[in-house]
């Protein structure tokens, strides 16, 4: 009986012991880990997005009323910052980042909100609806991605729908009902981030290397940018680009 509690109490030991290694391994490379930050920005004058005529849909017409929808190809600040560019580490060769919050896709006054979703390679998302009209939202990947198209009503207070994609592809969306809505899906793999009002992003969660961050616009295009990141430092690249 002794040596069976003497075996229990040095397996509990063990146990201990690996427990207390993998949340110091944890916070040791949390530390480590840096980010990249910097601004996107457009050179010249932003061009012009024509007005969206909803008036086949009373609702949506309705929706905009007092704030006239525009098409989003392009959408740039005062200070000339770039929205809705996608970074991403496009010679990432790390493991998958693991996300405990579920993306949103929503349609929100007969528009996509955001316009540019953007998301690791098997990252859940769901797409919802907040309209009091009907919807159906229609991706059109490349099936020779392994990524496979797929088009879905949803009406009025219908549920969610919770997706994921199998591989890295920018991949446009659209609606059957409302042919001005339009938007992306931008899969990349590792981290990433999406620009603000401001064209501002910070991809979190780098660790220490060498890297080539990628800019992509919808309609500008991509760039490209080599990068450091030193362990828990933060490394800039910024963009700038011209309108097409």
């Amino acid at each position: 009986m002794r040596n069976r509690h003497n075996l229990a109490v040095v397996l509990s030991a063990v146990v201990l012991v690996c427990c207390a290694m993998l949340i110091l391994d944890q916070g040791v490379n949390a530390a480590g880990e840096g980010k990249i930050t910097g601004t996107v920005k457009l050179d010249g004058a932003a061009p012009h997005m024509k007005g969206i005529d909803m008036s086949k849909d009373p609702y949506c017409s309705k929706a905009h009323a007092t704030d006239p929808a525009h098409l989003e190809t392009y959408v740039v600040g005062a200070s000339g910052g770039l929205e809705n560019v996608v970074l991403y580490i496009s010679d990432w060769s790390g493991s998958a980042q693991v996300s405990t919050a579920v993306l949103e896709f929503n349609q929100k006054n007969c528009m996509y909100m955001p316009h540019v979703l953007a998301m690791d390679a098997g990252e859940t998302f769901k797409v919802e609806t907040s309209d009091q009209t009907a919807h159906n939202i229609h991706p059109n990947p490349n099936p020779m991605t392994g990524n496979i198209p797929w088009n879905q009503s949803q009406p009025p207070g219908a549920p969610p729908v919770e997706k994921s994609w199998k591989a890295p592809e920018f991949i446009e969306v659209k609606c059957n009902i409302h042919p001005w809505m339009h938007g992306w899906f931008a899969v990349v793999k590792g981290p990433y981030a999406t620009t603000d009002e401001n064209g501002s992003y910070t991809i979190n969660n780098v660790p220490p290397g060498n890297y080539t961050v990628t800019a992509w616009q919808e309609a500008a295009g991509t760039q490209n940018q080599k990068v450091t990141v030193a362990a828990g430092a933060a490394a800039t690249a910024d963009f700038t680009f011209k309108a097409k």
